[in-house]
This record gives structure tokens, sequence and C-alpha cells, in this order.
């Protein structure tokens, strides 16, 4: 949003809302602070994980990043890619069998992760991940790829 946009939403949102004016200043100030965080938060995460920070903060967005749970206690996380192929990402030794992070992170070392795992941190970090709770089994399945399409409760 630039900063046109974001004057005319504030004043809109104002004008409708009958803020008083320390009302609309204080409000000015927290969206223009939250607005900054959000663009200085950005460009951290670009400038340490390059273009695959976009790409998962809009995975992150889409809420395409499942927490699978079985009563066993074992976790693992599922991100939908951009193919509609879903991707079990292993967070605990920073693994991905997506194509991406064979080549830009094994291969070529030009990258950290791959988008899937940096979804799968900051869905976790943001409390964006939607909850799956499967049996030993299922999630047994999925470990061992037997299915290779995302499980459905």
């Amino acid at each position: 949003m630039n900063r046109l946009q974001w004057v005319i939403n504030v004043t809109e949102e104002s004008t409708h809302n009958k803020h008083t004016g320390a009302d609309f200043l204080c409000l000015n100030i927290a969206t223009c602070y939250n607005y900054i965080s959000n663009y200085f938060a950005f460009s951290r995460l670009k400038f340490v994980f390059g273009p695959s920070a976009l790409h998962a903060l809009d995975l992150v967005d889409q809420r395409s990043v499942t927490c699978v749970t079985s009563p066993s206690g074992r976790r693992v996380f599922q991100a939908m890619g951009s193919s509609g192929r879903s991707y079990t990402c292993y967070s605990s030794c920073h693994y991905c069998p997506c194509p991406a992070f064979a080549f830009c992170v094994l291969r070529r070392n030009d990258s950290l992760l791959c988008k899937h795992i940096l979804a799968t941190y900051l869905s976790q970090a943001m409390g964006l991940c939607q909850e799956l709770a499967l049996s030993d089994q299922q999630l047994t399945d999925i470990l061992l790829e037997k299915t290779g399409e995302k499980v459905e409760a």
C-alpha cells in the first residue's frame, strides 16, 4: 500500500467512525508505525532470505502451512507449493523435498531455505498455522510418503 492509499483509507475510516482529532492522530501514528515496522521487517527478511521471502509470506497469507500432529507427539508441517503439490517440511532438520530446496539450497548453496520451510517458520511465529490431528498410522504414511498428497482429516 503506498502512502496516498494509506492516507485515503485512514481518512475514510475516520470519517465513517467519527473519530475526534486526538483519536484520529493516535490512529494515524499507530497505523504509520505498523506500516513502517512491517516494511522494515520485510526488508530484513528479504535481505537474509532473498526472493523466497516474498513467496514465503504469500504462502503464509494464503494459510498454506499446516501443522500435522499425532497422539504420539510427532509433528511435521505441510506447505502447499505454487504447483498445487503439498510438501512435507521437516523444520527440526531444515529439510524440504521440493526441487527449489534441492537445487538452490543443497546444490548451488545460494539460499538458506526454500519458501516452504521459511513459510513454516513464519507461520509458527505468527500463529497462522492450520492445525491437523491425525492418527499415528496416518502420520507414518506421510513420513514414508505412501500417499504423495496432502492428507485430510
